[in-house]
């Protein structure tokens, strides 16, 4: 019983829930069985047993009631260790962190909390969420569920690889991520889930550590599209404590998914052919445009000319708000302190000693980008790139309904194999960070298995706010790739 309780989805598990299969408490119970087994995999920073245990008596107790929440009432979940929780340790897996207990909730972690879901942990990623690949962590880096030839460990994409890994794995039924430049989307390709990044916006980003504030967005991570579009509805809404939050209504993302996509025309960006795209990656992008013809979509070739310039563009205007973001952490208030003999040396033996090597760089690219003398070299004319990408967007959004594109340019690699080349390491975004840009929807559908037997996925981009085309295009992929495949990890297990 314990291993069907953790193969389920959340559409089957708030089936489940509400026939009376099982309890909240029995789910629970069957997935914290499955963390202390999954432990090396080194999804977690913090688990939070006694809590999931209390929400989910809790759950039961509404359900005997007939006071139910929702779909994700008494549904086990992790939250990225970016959002604050009250009472709970939140590190953004970062040393300078140590010992954080935030008083009070991430919005977005308290919409699902009262929404009924239960918090598993907090799980691991990228220190500051600066990464693709979850290696930067202090906490050390999180293992994907799936393996590589002869067994090796394989990255589980970053930064929320923490969570998809967790969602892979079948040790959690969702997650909460952060996407900045494609840290939802590349992991849930990596490790063979569903993963959505909403329009900028649409979910608040109240409570959640900031890096870059122009481009952060929460999103769900879950085995299915489905399940993304449960999760997401609860998530978003305006909230007045943040300045960005759009004061737009939120549809009923879950009445998305099983819409039909005939008539739709779907955009093909010519621009995202690049040299040196994996053979496999290319003709899944073809059997991807082919599955949404067979089922009545228009394919239409778009150009996004300004595409080439959108990582070199994202590197500098992230890193460039991270800085500012960033200065906050000294020593002084909260968190790490090394002692130094002056109130100097305190502020750089702390951010120092607390600050991992990725997360010094990108401070020293931002910092360095807003200095006097390269703020209009760099900065002013990163923003007006952003614009002329962003307009590239609308343009073709005025010709199409969505754009398919691959998610990453690789399937996951190996731990290590990139870490002494940022560059390379940068290059994963590649296909993420225009939309990220741009602040529009972006979903991630795994989509089949390449020659490694290693999970790859296409992704559906939307006009802002269109999250439900978005949701309605992507299961209609999802149903035609039919991918069921399964980890190494779970079915060794």
């Amino acid at each position: 019983m314990t291993t069907d309780l953790t193969r389920m989805t959340i559409a089957e598990a708030a089936a489940g829930l509400g026939r009376g299969d099982f309890s909240a408490l029995e789910l629970t119970e069957a997935h914290i069985a499955a963390i202390e087994k999954a432990r090396a995999l080194n999804c977690f920073i913090t688990e939070t047993p006694d809590i999931a245990r209390e929400r989910a008596r809790a759950s039961d107790g509404r359900r005997a009631k007939g006071e139910t929440r929702g779909p994700l009432d008494g549904i086990p979940i992790a939250v990225k260790d970016l959002f604050c929780t009250e009472g709970v340790l939140t590190t953004a897996a970062s040393h300078i962190l140590d010992g954080f207990k935030p008083p009070y909730e991430s919005t977005v972690s308290a919409k699902l909390r009262d929404a009924g879901a239960v918090m598993l942990g907090k799980a691991n990623l990228d220190q500051f969420a600066m990464g693709s690949s979850n290696t930067t962590s202090h906490y050390g880096p999180v293992k994907n569920p799936w393996r590589g030839s002869a067994g090796k460990d394989l990255v589980p994409g970053g930064s929320s690889g923490g969570s998809a890994a967790a969602v892979a794995a079948r040790i959690v039924m969702g997650a909460t991520g952060t996407d900045t430049g494609g840290s939802i989307r590349q992991p849930a390709a990596f490790c063979g889930i569903a993963g959505i990044k909403p329009t900028y916006g649409r979910c608040s980003r109240w409570g959640i550590v900031a890096f870059a504030s122009s481009l952060d967005q929460a999103g769900p991570m879950a085995r299915t599209v489905r399940d993304c579009a449960l999760m997401l509805t609860p998530m978003c809404g305006h909230d007045p404590r943040d300045s960005t939050s759009a004061p737009i209504e939120t549809p009923d993302f879950a009445a998305a998914p099983g819409g039909s996509v005939k008539g739709l025309k779907i955009g093909i960006p010519a621009e995202y052919r690049m040299d040196g795209m994996s053979g496999e990656i290319a003709a899944l992008w073809e059997q991807g445009a082919q599955w949404l013809r067979e089922a009545g979509a228009e394919i239409v070739e778009v150009s996004l000319p300004h595409t080439r310039y959108a990582l070199a563009t994202y590197y500098i205007i992230a890193p460039a708000e991270a800085s500012s973001n960033l200065a906050r952490y000294d020593g002084v208030r909260y968190g790490l302190r090394v002692p130094g003999e002056s109130l100097d040396e305190m502020y750089e033996n702390t951010r120092g000693q607390g600050f991992g090597a990725e997360v010094r760089r990108r401070i020293l690219i931002g910092t360095y980008v807003l200095s006097a003398g390269y703020y209009d070299a760099y900065y002013k004319k990163a923003q007006r790139v952003r614009a002329l990408i962003a307009r590239d967007f609308e343009k073709a959004f005025e010709a199409v309904d969505a754009l398919l594109t691959p998610t990453a340019p690789t399937p996951a690699f190996g731990i290590g194999e990139k870490s002494d080349d940022p560059i390379t390491m940068y290059l994963n975004d590649v296909f993420t960070v225009p939309t990220s840009l741009a602040g529009l929807p972006g979903l991630s559908v795994p989509a089949g298995l390449g020659a490694q037997g290693l999970p790859l996925g296409l992704q559906v981009i939307g006009r802002p706010f269109d999250e439900e085309t978005v949701l309605r295009v992507g299961e209609v992929l999802e149903q035609a790739a039919g991918f069921s495949a399964l980890p190494e990890f779970v079915t060794e297990g």
